[in-house]
C-alpha cells in the first residue's frame, strides 16, 4: 500500500512537495491538501490530486492519513506539526522546525510521545556535494577539521518582503538572513563540525525597510571539537552572489559554492600528508576523483522546466525508508536544533553584546 500524505500550505514550496510526490507515486500518494485559504487548497489538489481541506483537523477527521507535510509560513511550523503528532501521524516539516530551541525541544517530546517519525526538509544534505564532504569528514580524508567558513550571500529586494504579510516578521518568519536563507548553509556547517557550543554575533537591517529581522548576520561559532567557523548570511548583497560553505582540516579542505563541489583535497586514513612548508591550492585539487564515466563532475541539483530536484527526491526516499524500518530519518529534529540553536545564539549574542553558550540536545 501506499503512503499516505497530507500537505499543510498551499503556496509555493507546497507545489514542490506536490510535484515530488507525484513523481513518487509508486510508492506515495498525496490524499489531503490544507490551507486556510480554500482556493489554494483547491488549486493544488486538482493539480496533484487529494481532497482539499481548511483545517488539518477536517483533513485527519475525513480522510486516512499516514504522514503529514508541514509547508506553512515558518512560525506556524510547530503548530501544525504538533497537532499531526498529536494525532498519531508521522511529519515531515520544512526548515526550521521550530523558531527556537525551546520549542524544538517541545517537539522532540511529542514525536516521543508519538512514537512516530519526524524528518526536516533540509535537501542541500542529499546534493551529491554535501554527500562528498561529509562523507570524507567522516572517513578523516581532512584529518582533524579545524575551521570552516559558511557564506550566504544573497538579495532579496523590498518586493520580496513587501509579498506577503508574514515576511520579515518575528512571529512568522522567525529571523531574517540568517533563519530564513542561511538555515540550509548553517545545517551543512553542524552536519560538518558536529556540535556547537557557543556562538557570537552582530546583525543588522541595513537595505530593507517595513521588515522586523535583519538581512545581513555575521558571527563566530565555537564546535565541541575545538574546530571554529565563521558565517555570513546577507540578503543585501545585490545582485546576489553564491552560497559557499569551507571545510579544512589538517590532511585536506573542500569548497562548495552554489552546491557545485569546486575544490576537495583529502588524505585518505594511512597515508601519510606531505609535509608543506607553505601550501599552495595549484594542482592539488582532487575533484576529478569523483567524475562520472562520461568525465562529468557532480552538479548542483535545481529545479528547472518543472522538474523536482534530485535532492528533494532523495530526502523524500530518505524518509520513505525509514517508514519502512530500513534505518533511521538522515535528518530529524535533533539534527535541526543544532543549527537553530546557531542562529538563535547569534541572536541572543545581538541582543547582549555577549558570546552565548549552547546547550546540547537534551537525553531521554
Amino acid at each position: 500500500m501506499r503512503t499516505r500524505f497530507a500537505v499543510v500550505g498551499g503556496g509555493v514550496i507546497a507545489r514542490q512537495h506536490g510535484l515530488v510526490l507525484h513523481q513518487l507515486a509508486e510508492e506515495a500518494e498525496l490524499v489531503a491538501v490544507v490551507d486556510v485559504v480554500a482556493d489554494r487548497a483547491r488549486e493544488l489538489a486538482a493539480e496533484r490530486g487529494g481532497r482539499p481541506f481548511t483545517s488539518l483537523e477536517e483533513a485527519l477527521r475525513s480522510t486516512p492519513v499516514d504522514v503529514v507535510v508541514v509547508c506553512t509560513p515558518t512560525g506556524l511550523h510547530g503548530e501544525v506539526a504538533r497537532e499531526a503528532l498529536a494525532a498519531g501521524k508521522h511529519v515531515l516539516v520544512e526548515k526550521p522546525a521550530e523558531t527556537t530551541v525551546e520549542r524544538i525541544d517541545e517537539l522532540i517530546a511529542a514525536r516521543d510521545r508519538a512514537g512516530t517519525l519526524v524528518g526536516v526538509v533540509s535537501q542541500h544534505r542529499f546534493d551529491p556535494s554535501a554527500r562528498i564532504v561529509l562523507d570524507a569528514v567522516r572517513a578523516g580524508e581532512f584529518g582533524r577539521i579545524t575551521s570552516a567558513v559558511a557564506n550566504v550571500d544573497w538579495w532579496r529586494g523590498q518586493t520580496y518582503y513587501d509579498s506577503g504579510q508574514w515576511r520579515g516578521t518575528w512571529a512568522l518568519d522567525g529571523g531574517g538572513a540568517l533563519m530564513n536563507q542561511g538555515v540550509h548553509t548553517v545545517d551543512l556547517l553542524v552536519a560538518a563540525l558536529g556540535e556547537p557550543v557557543e556562538v557570537s554575533g552582530f546583525t543588522g537591517t541595513l537595505a530593507h525597510e517595513r521588515i522586523e529581522v535583519e538581512d545581513v548576520a555575521v558571527g563566530v561559532v565555537r564546535f565541541a571539537s575545538g574546530a571554529l567557523a565563521t558565517v555570513h548570511a546577507s540578503t543585501s548583497v545585490y545582485p546576489g552572489l553564491s552560497t559557499r560553505l569551507q571545510v579544512h582540516g589538517d590532511r585536506g579542505s573542500a569548497v562548495v559554492e552554489d552546491d557545485r563541489l569546486v575544490y576537495f583535497h583529502g588524505t585518505p586514513p594511512g597515508q601519510e600528508a606531505p609535509e608543506a612548508f607553505m601550501g599552495g591550492r595549484g594542482a592539488a585539487n582532487q575533484v576529478q576523483r569523483f567524475a562520472g564515466p562520461d568525465g562529468s563532475l557532480p552538479a548542483p541539483v535545481v529545479s528547472v522546466a518543472g522538474a523536482m530536484p534530485d535532492a528533494h527526491l532523495d530526502q523524500y526516499r530518505d524518509f520513505l525508508a525509514a517508514l519502512r524500518g530500513e534505518g533511521t530519518v538522515r535528518v530529524g529534529l535533533e539534527e535541526n536544533r543544532r543549527a537553530v540553536a546557531v542562529i538563535t545564539g547569534l541572536y541572543e549574542s545581538q541582543r547582549t553584546g555577549r558570546p552565548v553558550p549552547l546547550a546540547p540536545v537534551p537525553v531521554a
